[in-house]
């Protein structure tokens, strides 16, 4: 059934917003220095909703909700502060305390009812802030937690995350992170709580970098028309993004059909169905995103390996295990030059990164479903990307596990598209051609 804007927003009602900040005053002479990876990622947002049921949540009150994050962000309290810029206009953030948005929401509805509706993916917006930083910095949030309660007693809990601050990685570290504070004052251990909060006080404060050499610009990047304060990029491309599951015996099937990782494999078949789409302008560049194994878990950054791969052949007619080939051996590093080309002019510049080209992101490694709220995983855990750009993007991202017909539990991966909504039921008739999505 397709419901009317209107009757859209009246799913989700009675707003109300608030602020938490950390739970002691770091003042406001603290700045905390963003990289040239973190300033490029500034135009992008991750936007992630976590379903649990009653069982989850019991005796965990909104107002209880919020005196966890008191303590939590104590731990991360450059996450609470406001970005500024210095006199040669480069952004910085200014560690002041002013906090996160804390949105609490309600819905007639169950979290099977809500699950089971249609164009998931776009219903799931009204359960997640779509703020995005601007156009006054210093009064732009730049993380919102949104709890929406259901008539069932459940709860979903939306993380809108700037990426300015970490990837996906940094993200899922972050939210896993505040449930183990949940974990702490439910047990009534605040001493530990801040006992750890203080001990991480000082972490991650860095000095600005020095003169860089010029390079030319990477492949992964697209320079944007400058947007000023308002950090969102003008797109006139309409994308639409829908996700499937990929199950274990489809995971099967693709290992006995090819050579490559999973993800390679994937992403060699939908680029080769964009590339029937698109014909002419069919994409011979894309970018690729992976984590980064020698990152740092729990420090919040953008350090995601970027890759990318170039062909001068016609993708059509090649074989989708050569493009898959391709994409696990033949790529080229970035991170670097994207890092000095930004820096280069104090971040002042203004870029895309998803979706400047074609882009593969493999989050199979980002924890999502980490986060266990009393020892209870979530039921689902939906996933977005805000800012991208009219290449589109192709996700691959873990699944929540279920019992198959021998009672045994098996885990799938959940797969998303963001792409032109001009391509969409052509890719969806690929897709299907190709046994990814069912009838």
């Amino acid at each position: 059934m397709v419901l009317s804007s209107e009757e859209e927003s009246s799913l989700v009602y009675n707003h109300k917003l608030s602020s938490v900040g950390p739970s002691y005053a770091i003042g406001s002479n603290e700045a905390h220095n963003v990289s040239g990876l973190d300033l490029a990622m500034k135009l992008h947002y991750l936007k992630v909703v976590y379903f649990f049921d009653g069982q989850a949540i019991e005796g965990l009150t909104n107002m209880k909700i919020k005196e966890t994050l008191f303590y939590f962000l104590a731990e991360y309290f450059h996450t609470c502060g406001r970005f500024r810029r210095s006199e040669l206009g480069r952004p910085f953030l200014k560690c002041n305390d002013c906090g996160a948005r804390f949105i609490e929401a309600q819905c007639d509805k169950t979290i099977d009812e809500w699950l089971e509706m249609d164009n998931k993916a776009h219903m799931n917006k009204l359960l997640v802030s779509q703020q995005v930083i601007g156009p006054e910095l210093s009064f732009s949030p730049l993380v919102f937690f949104q709890v929406t309660n259901f008539r069932c007693g459940g709860m979903s809990l939306g993380l809108s995350w700037a990426h300015i601050l970490g990837d996906a990685f940094s993200a899922s570290d972050y939210i896993n992170r505040w449930a183990q504070i949940v974990s702490l004052v439910l047990s009534n251990d605040r001493k530990t709580t801040m006992t750890k909060a203080q001990n991480r006080k000082h972490h991650e404060i860095t000095p600005n970098p020095g003169p860089i050499p010029t390079r030319n610009l990477p492949v992964s990047l697209k320079r944007v028309d400058p947007v000023g304060d308002h950090w969102i990029a003008k797109n006139d491309t309409k994308m639409e993004t829908f996700s499937f599951p990929i199950s274990h015996s489809q995971i099967t099937l693709l290992k006995s059909q090819f050579s490559t990782p999973i993800f390679e494999s994937l992403c060699a078949i939908i680029w080769k169905s964009i590339a029937k789409i698109r014909k002419e302008s069919n994409p011979k560049t894309v970018t690729i995103f992976k984590n980064n194994p020698k990152r740092t878990k729990g420090v919040l950054a953008n350090s995601q390996i970027i890759s990318s791969v170039e062909v001068d052949f016609s993708l059509v007619e090649t074989e989708t295990k050569i493009l898959a080939s391709l994409l696990s051996e033949k790529t080229t590093i970035e991170n670097t030059q994207i890092n000095e080309i930004v820096e280069n002019d104090q971040g002042v510049s203004d870029f895309v990164v998803y979706g400047a080209n074609l882009s593969f992101l493999d989050w199979q490694e980002v924890d999502l479903y980490g986060l266990e709220l009393q020892s209870y995983k979530p039921n689902f855990v939906s996933f977005d990307v805000q800012g991208v750009g009219e290449n589109g993007v192709v996700l691959l991202a873990p699944g929540p596990k279920y019992i198959d017909k021998f009672g045994g539990i098996e885990e799938m991966l959940m797969m998303s598209l963001i792409l032109p909504q001009n391509e969409v039921c052509e890719m969806k008739f690929e897709l299907k051609k190709n046994g990814l999505l069912s009838e």
